[in-house]
């Protein structure tokens, strides 16, 4: 029996790969649009479309999609990649599709769309992007919620990590992290794993909100964090950017430091939890923990 529901996984890459699967468990075939897709026993779980979403055409797409995810990769973190993919792409694919037959469009943004607080951030906190990925984000978000206000969900990620996304613990390792200001800013997480299970959940929720935070239920001072991390891989201690004489205590910050001070972000996930979503790693050190306990175990089994 052929399902009536179809999702459209545009820029199917690690984020959207681990979505399909959970899509299938609710009876939801996906297909993936990627310019050069993997091959098709990569992912059993995709039917991949070859196409460009800056230029896609209806007549590569198939019929009767009812259900988009939306989480591309600009080829590089300059403003016109960001807009070409997040703005005109996403028009773009708007316009070929049925949107008549559109039930739900999940958006993936960031947290970026949120400037830096001391306070918990949350869906209600005005935005304020102090880059152009936020506000080109933000941007996307407001086309896309005009289009379609009661169909579509905007998701804002904090950081993510998880397996094949080792480039802190990498550089951890060889002593390449420096910790920025005094550490006290905020850093936020949140597993791969859990950023593709809160996609399923918002796909299939019955009734969303338009805009959900995706993030752990652990934030962390950045210092705490980056030294926790090097003290489990036994790797050193990561510095931080103020002069050696600060850092001693010998000058004031005030003087010794020609920075801004950056508090990061403190963001909470309570709407999300409100709806029903679990995290399997609600602490981001323990995720950590784990993905370096597992890189360990294939180390010694290689």
């Amino acid at each position: 029996m052929t399902s009536s529901k179809k999702l459209l996984l545009a820029g199917a890459g690690d984020l959207c790969q681990r979505t399909a699967p959970l899509m299938a468990e609710y009876g939801m075939p996906s297909w993936g649009v990627r310019r050069n897709p993997p091959t098709a026993s990569a992912n059993p779980n995709i039917s991949w479309v070859t196409a460009d979403l800056k230029s896609v055409d209806r007549a590569v797409l198939p019929e009767g999609i009812t259900h988009v995810l939306y989480a591309p990769t600009p080829d590089r973190r300059t403003p016109d990649d960001y807009r070409d993919v997040f703005v005109l792409g996403l028009a773009r694919l708007l316009d070929q599709l049925d949107l008549d037959r559109l039930q739900r469009v999940v958006f993936v943004s960031s947290t970026a769309v949120y400037g830096a607080s001391e306070d918990w951030v949350t869906e209600q906190t005005l935005v304020a992007p102090e880059q152009f990925n936020g506000a080109i984000l933000l941007k996307a978000e407001h086309h896309l919620q005009k289009r379609l206000p009661d169909r579509s969900v905007c998701l804002r990620l904090s950081g993510l990590y998880g397996p094949g996304r080792t480039s802190l613990l990498d550089r951890l390792r060889e002593g390449a992290v420096t910790i920025p200001g005094t550490g006290a800013q905020w850093a936020s997480r949140i597993h791969i794993d859990d950023a593709a299970r809160a996609c399923a959940h918002l796909l299939t929720h019955p009734a969303p909100l338009s805009s959900y935070i995706g993030t752990d239920s652990t934030p962390y001072r950045i210092g705490e964090l980056y030294r926790s991390l090097a003290t489990m891989l036994n790797a050193p201690a990561p510095d931080t950017e103020l002069p050696a004489q600060q850092r001693q205590g010998l000058i004031p910050e005030s003087i010794g430091s020609a920075k801004k001070s950056v508090t990061g972000k403190r963001v909470s996930n309570a709407r999300l939890l409100q709806s029903g979503f679990t995290l399997l790693w609600p602490d981001s050190l323990e995720g950590y923990r784990a993905l370096i306990n597992a890189t360990r175990a294939e180390g010694t089994a290689g």
